[in-house]
């Protein structure tokens, strides 16, 4: 192959005119530039050259879209990757940055808050594109796998029980904890002191991990708020409630919930907070269920648990291309940081459908 010595094009001209990424970018910039008061506060203007944050936060998008595994395998991919250079606004001549000082300048971000913010300003875009109900909401938990194996899920007191059973020696000996009890009160993993061993139902395996919690308003199925806690057996309702408080507004409000938020101090919780909750029925729950009547004969209630559904979509989007189905990160800041900026890119990429779907100036 004989090339020319000198080549005249933009990286604009070898991204297609109908690709995806376009009117993604348009959001992200937009978003963006709200930040850029917070960004001047963060970065000084002596000592060592750091990554700007803009493109900081459209690499690690990248990295969520293209279900780029490692920040080394990401940093690899923008140096041929002419799509994630035009994206993250690499000049074809531009160095490429190391993939230690891409991860440090990430926990930069996470020290203040960055990705919060950024979530923020993705939400206020489309509430002024009117896409947002204030009025209708679905709440949801998933159990995220934590990067810890059960060989470090080991007693608090410094024994460890499933040792001594045979086999050769290093971090992989053989463990056998048959007859012997293990729990959270007794036991934490030296992997990730953070993560708990949480079984979702009874004919499933106990794993160490946490919970993720999605509260989604109902009139484009946008994620309204998203937060990481310890995995147990409380963890969803607390949340959910907790969520409920971020709303703006003291109008009424409906939320419609599975199964597993129906219990009498939740139901209490919701109508305190003058929020209607659409929680499905459990019958065989013990003392039985606690919505009654006055609750499930309305059309509304049929239509919120219809709705609710639709917060698995952004589960599986999360755990197939985000990678959320088990995290790479240790630690419930950096999990939770992850878990945010995910739900942030799977509402990016629904916008944007929805954009580019109505025409301008026809709001649903």
């Amino acid at each position: 192959m004989q090339e020319g010595l000198f080549t005249l094009a933009k990286l604009d001209d070898f991204v297609p005119a109908d690709h995806p990424l376009r009117a993604i970018r348009v959001l992200v910039n937009e978003a963006l530039v709200a930040l850029n008061e917070l960004f001047n506060s963060i970065y000084a203007d002596s000592g060592r050259a750091s990554i700007a944050p803009e493109k900081l936060l459209r690499a690690m998008l990248i990295q969520v879209f293209f279900s780029v595994r490692s920040e080394r395998q990401l940093m690899e991919q923008v140096r041929y990757n002419l799509l994630f250079r035009w994206f993250i606004g690499l000049a074809i001549d531009d160095e490429v940055w190391d993939h230690s000082v891409f991860s440090k300048n990430r926990d930069r971000l996470l020290e203040h808050a960055v990705v919060e913010r950024f979530f923020t300003e993705v939400m206020r875009l489309a509430d002024q594109r009117k896409l947002l109900s204030k009025e209708h909401f679905s709440v949801d938990g998933t159990l995220i796998q934590a990067w810890a194996s059960h060989k470090s899920f080991v007693p608090k007191d410094g024994g460890d029980p499933g040792a001594g059973s045979g086999g050769a020696g290093g971090r992989n000996t053989e463990k056998d904890w048959k007859g012997k009890p293990r729990s959270n009160d007794t036991h934490a993993s030296t992997t990730d002191p953070d993560a708990r061993l949480f079984r979702k139902g009874k004919s499933q395996a106990a794993i160490l991990g946490y919970q993720g919690h999605v509260l989604m308003e109902n009139r484009s199925g946008l994620v309204v708020s998203a937060v990481v806690s310890h995995a147990d057996g409380f963890g969803e309702r607390t949340a959910a409630l907790a969520m409920l408080d971020t709303l703006p507004g003291k109008g009424p409000k409906t939320l419609g919930t599975d199964k597993g938020y129906d219990t009498r101090d939740f139901i209490a919780g919701c109508r305190k907070r003058g929020v209607t909750p659409h929680v499905a029925s459990n019958v065989t729950h013990q003392g039985g269920s606690a919505i009654d009547g006055r609750t499930t004969r309305h059309a509304g209630y049929r239509v919120s648990q219809v709705v609710r559904k639709r917060i698995e979509e952004h589960f599986g989007w999360g755990k197939t291309v985000g990678r959320i189905r088990q995290t790479v990160y240790r630690g419930i800041k950096r999990v939770d940081q992850h878990f945010k900026l995910t739900m942030t890119a799977s509402n990016i990429v629904r916008m944007a459908r929805i954009l580019v779907s109505v025409p301008q100036g026809v709001t649903q």
